[in-house]
């Protein structure tokens, strides 16, 4: 089973063999059936994004799938196709498949995230579209192997420094490296990266166009009217913009409806009047939020890995938190819990252990996968 052959792949690796994943597909490739592939690329709003994008060409009669990392709670939260996420049944029978393919050598030696990658290909053979998100990286990435139609470009930012660069130069160029020949570029908070941009327009025959090229008047009122009936916050609107914008790239007339419910479940999701649910877990993420809540005060549920710059994150929140509860999550990454009070009581921030909710208090629960992952559990049982 599947489940079982994953479980012997670490989910974290502290240094990844980048030539592995084009090594193998080109021995693969001739075997492979790859739809048009939209790509995602940046730093956050890759899910969000993908997500609106999907619903829209699915509700709009096209085959698609929208392959996002990671998972919540069930691994086939990453394999959307035409609407659901896909079944179990459907997994083991195409990772068997999949095993025919590949040798056996390459099938041990792929990361949990390539493997994974090359199976929700072979799922996605018979789309019309596959909307394809990047992990961690760019040019480096599994996901950038394949031939793409498009590539979108969602906000840059500081995060995965050991794998990407220190500095959002050296990020940006990273991740841009992996467009191909079309790319639309959401509005960025760096100018460095637009100087990156630059260059490579200047170096290499991509075209990469911002997202306002795409947008007309009628596009902001449609936008408009999308964000209004489904509650988009600042963020998720310059997501759904950037969606939009592949539509009109595409040449896909929309309309307003074709985006009801598109949200993706986890970007700060109402889970409960009093509590909201985010997955973001770097300062990008941590800025956005602050805009969209910045009139109220919560209670934050929080923990994070030590290579984050938890400190610089919090500080961003601290204008909206009342105080932080703790939650402790089961990972060899993550940092001490003594550690994080430290940090916390030097920051002048009330803080202690969290244990259960009270439903008079207004909760932001952000940190991680793994924090809402954690949170969800304790609230379920």
């Amino acid at each position: 089973m599947l489940e079982t052959f994953l479980a012997k792949k670490p989910l974290f690796y502290e240094k990844i063999d980048y030539a592995r994943m084009p090594r193998v597909y080109e021995k693969i490739r001739n075997r492979l059936k790859i739809p048009k592939i939209i790509h995602l690329i940046g730093t956050n709003g890759k899910g969000t994004t993908g997500r609106f994008l999907a619903t829209a060409l699915n509700n709009l009669s096209y085959y698609v799938g929208h392959y996002t990392s990671p998972h919540i709670l069930e691994f086939n939260e990453r394999i959307w196709l035409n609407g659901t996420c896909v079944s179990n049944a459907v997994l083991n029978t195409t990772h068997e498949q999949l095993l025919k393919i590949l040798s056996q050598e390459d099938a041990d030696s792929l990361s949990y995230f390539e493997y994974t990658t090359f199976l929700a290909l072979l799922i996605y053979k018979d789309m019309d579209y596959v909307v394809l998100e990047a992990g961690l990286g760019g040019e480096h990435d599994a996901t950038a192997v394949f031939p793409k139609v498009l590539t979108l470009v969602t906000p840059i930012g500081i995060d995965h420094e050991a794998f990407l660069g220190s500095t959002i130069k050296a990020i940006a160029r990273t991740k841009l490296n992996a467009i191909q020949k079309d790319a639309i570029i959401a509005t960025q908070k760096y100018n460095d990266v637009y100087t990156v941009v630059e260059e490579l327009e200047a170096k290499n025959d991509v075209s990469i166009k911002n997202v306002m090229t795409y947008i007309q008047a009628q596009d902001r009122e449609k936008i408009d009217e999308i964000s209004k009936n489904n509650s988009l916050v600042p963020y998720l609107k310059e997501n759904l913009t950037l969606a939009i914008s592949a539509l009109k790239f595409l040449n896909i007339e929309y309309k307003v409806e074709n985006f009801n419910n598109a949200k993706l479940y986890g970007r700060l999701t109402q889970i409960r009047e009093n509590i909201l649910l985010d997955v973001g877990h770097n300062t990008l993420a941590a800025k956005a939020i602050l805009e969209s809540l910045k009139e109220f005060k919560y209670t934050l549920v929080y923990n994070s890995y030590r290579d984050k710059n938890y400190k610089e994150i919090l500080t961003v929140l601290k204008p909206i938190i009342n105080d932080v509860e703790i939650i402790k999550i089961i990972d060899e990454r993550a940092e001490s819990t003594s550690v994080m009070q430290k940090v916390l009581n030097d920051m002048k921030i009330e803080n202690k252990i969290f244990k259960k909710i009270d439903n008079n208090k207004k909760y932001l629960v952000f940190g991680s996968f793994s924090v809402a992952e954690t949170f969800l559990k304790v609230l379920s049982e």
